[in-house]
C-alpha cells in the first residue's frame, strides 16, 4: 500500500477527519441536551472532502461554506472551543454567539463565512477571487456547495462570472446524493461535473470518500488558479450517514434504505484512510489509537471551555447586527 502525500501530512489529514467526525457527534449530544438551540446540519460521512480540499490551501486563501459547514471550518483551521461556543450562543464564539451553526466566520483564517442560503457563498467567493486578481495576489478562493444547489440561479451566475473574468477560484460540489430528501437523479440529467463544460472551465469528479483523491484533484485546481489559468470545478461524490438535519431522526422518513447507508459506511473515509496508513507503515495501530484518544480529549476540553463561557449581555443584543451598531463606529447620522 502506497500513499502520495508526506507521512506528516497524511497523519494530519486523518486527525482532521477524526476531529470533524467527533465534533459532529458532540453537536448531536448538545442539541439533544438543549445546550444548542434549534437544529444543526451534520456532515458525518463527508469528512474527506473538506480535509482534502483545505489541505491544498494556504492560510491566506479564502473559503465560503454552507449550512452544513462545520467540517469546512475545522478543516480550514477553526478552533473547536470557539465553534462550540458559537453553536451554544456564548460570547466567546466566533461570532459572539450571534451567528450560530450556519454563519461561522473568521476572516483571519480566510473563512469568509458559512451561509444558510443555498449557493449564496458562490458569488461571495467570486468577489474574493476578483479582489485577489485585481491586486495581483496569488491567492485562491474556494466555494463549497451541495448537489441541491446546482439548479439554483446563483450557481449559474457565479460559474459564468468566474469563467468570463478568469477568476482564481475552485468550485467544490459536495454531491451527497440528496437535497434534503430529493435524490440527485431526479434533479439533473447529466453528471454534475459536466456542467463546467458549458462555462468553459475544466470539471472533474473524484471519490469524495478518499481524502487523498480529493487532495490531489484540489492541488491541480489550485495550481491552475494561482498560475492565472482561471476557475475549476470538482464534484466530490460523498455521502452523509445521518439525516439532513438533527431533527430528521425523529421524523421517521424513509427516503433512504438501511442497505444504502450501510453500503456507504463500508467505504468510510476515516476507517479507510487510517487503515491505509497502517498498511503503508506510516504509523502503528497503537499510534492510531493514541491519535483517536487525543482527539476525544481535545473535544471534551473544548466543550468544557464553551460551557464556561459567558452568555451575551441583553443590552448588547443589537451589537454586530448593523454596521452602525458596531462598537467604536460612529452612530448613524453623526458627523
Amino acid at each position: 500500500m502506497t500513499i502520495e502525500v508526506r507521512p506528516d501530512m497524511a497523519t494530519d489529514m486523518y486527525r482532521s477527519m477524526k476531529l470533524i467526525r467527533r465534533f459532529e457527534e458532540w453537536v448531536t449530544v448538545l442539541v439533544d441536551a438543549d445546550e444548542i438551540a434549534g437544529v444543526t446540519h451534520e456532515s458525518v460521512g463527508q469528512e474527506a472532502v473538506p480535509v482534502g480540499v483545505c489541505t491544498a490551501l494556504r492560510d491566506d486563501d479564502a473559503m465560503t461554506s454552507t449550512h452544513r459547514g462545520h467540517g469546512h471550518i475545522i478543516a480550514k483551521g477553526g478552533a473547536a472551543p470557539y465553534m462550540f461556543a458559537e453553536l451554544m450562543g456564548r460570547e466567546s464564539g466566533y461570532n459572539k454567539g450571534r451567528g450560530g451553526s450556519m454563519h461561522i466566520a473568521d476572516m483571519s483564517l480566510g473563512i469568509y463565512g458559512a451561509n444558510g442560503i443555498v449557493t449564496a457563498g458562490m458569488p461571495l467567493a467570486c468577489g474574493a477571487a476578483f479582489a485577489f486578481k485585481s491586486r495581483g495576489e496569488d491567492r485562491v478562493a474556494v466555494s463549497f456547495f451541495g448537489d441541491g444547489g446546482v439548479n439554483h440561479g446563483l450557481f449559474h451566475e457565479a460559474m459564468n462570472l468566474a469563467a468570463i473574468w478568469e477568476l482564481p477560484i475552485v468550485f467544490i460540489c459536495e454531491n451527497n446524493k440528496y437535497a434534503i430528501t430529493t435524490p440527485i437523479e431526479s434533479m439533473i440529467k447529466v453528471p454534475i461535473h459536466t456542467r463546467a463544460d458549458a462555462y468553459g472551465m475544466p470539471g472533474e469528479w473524484v471519490d469524495g470518500m478518499d481524502v487523498e483523491a480529493v487532495y490531489l484533484a484540489m492541488v491541480r485546481a489550485v495550481e491552475r488558479a494561482r498560475g492565472g489559468g482561471g476557475p475549476s470545478f470538482i464534484e466530490c461524490r460523498t455521502y452523509r450517514y445521518v439525516g439532513h438535519y438533527t431533527a430528521e431522526r425523529h421524523m421517521k422518513l424513509n427516503y433512504r434504505t438501511e442497505a444504502e447507508i450501510e453500503e456507504w459506511r463500508q467505504r468510510d473515509a476515516i476507517e479507510g484512510w487510517g487503515g491505509r496508513l497502517v498498511e503503508a507503515g506510516v504509523w502503528s495501530p497503537a499510534e492510531r489509537a493514541a491519535m483517536d484518544e487525543a482527539v476525544d480529549r481535545e473535544l471534551e476540553g473544548a466543550v468544557a471551555i464553551a460551557r464556561q463561557a459567558p452568555w451575551p449581555s441583553a443590552d448588547t443584543a443589537l451589537d454586530y447586527v448593523y454596521a452602525q451598531s458596531y462598537p467604536g463606529l460612529p452612530a448613524r447620522g453623526s458627523d
